[in-house]
């Protein structure tokens, strides 16, 4: 029985992924570098310790990951303050819905916590979540399970009773290995036949979940 309910943020709660795409290839050309889609869409969700190598074997170790990541980060943050942040479609509706119906909720992202809880409070959801665990909170990020476990352990329940919602094939990864029930709204890339057998069920929109809920 399914008794809550954990969501990744980029891409999935906040409409941010399209932002990383374009502030990393910004980003990587003012040192030189064409970082094109495909690359980006390879790290997503990752964490730096396993992007950092993942980049290097793209251009060569005179990739400066860490200098290139810092500036991506200020553009993001330059252009977030300036414009704000957008929220997903359906999220408002979910977000009622579970709380309605008494169903937990956390966030599991690969996002600092200083940013992420910035960016929730910003959409006006901040307070909507139980509990937040992100990247830094574990030893390994994601694909590795360690996010999930962690968060449906501070929920108080087994991962068997957690929903995922991820937009990213690193998190559907990381919740199938934790014993999460994943579900995908794809984002920026559709799941292939593989990723989909991990998922319990492929969405459109975050609406469509109250759907899902209602059948389980």
């Amino acid at each position: 029985m399914i008794k809550a309910v954990i969501f990744d943020m980029d891409g999935l709660i906040l409409d941010t992924e399209k932002l990383l795409m374009q502030f990393w290839k910004e980003a990587a050309a003012l040192y030189g570098f064409e970082v094109k889609t495909e690359h980006i869409l390879g790290i997503r969700s990752l964490s730096p310790k396993l992007a950092e190598p993942k980049l290097k074997g793209i251009f060569g170790e005179e990739f400066d990951y860490k200098t290139i990541r810092a500036k991506r980060r200020e553009l993001m943050e330059n252009y977030i303050a300036e414009n704000g942040v957008e929220k997903k479609p359906g999220l408002d509706k979910l977000l009622t819905y579970l709380k309605e119906k008494g169903y937990l909720t956390a966030v599991a992202t690969s996002t600092d916590m200083s940013r992420t809880t910035q960016y929730l409070n910003m959409a006006g959801v901040l307070g909507c979540f139980d509990k937040i665990v992100c990247a830094p909170n574990v030893k390994n990020g994601k694909p590795e399970p360690d996010i999930y476990i962690k968060a449906a352990a501070e929920l108080g329940l087994p991962a068997g009773e957690c929903l995922a919602l991820e937009d990213s094939p690193n998190g559907i990864i990381s919740a199938y290995r934790a014993g999460c029930m994943p579900v995908m709204i794809p984002d920026l890339s559709e799941p292939d036949e593989e990723l989909l057998k991990l998922c319990a069920a492929r969405l459109d929109d975050l609406g469509q979940v109250i759907d899902l809920l209602e059948k389980l």
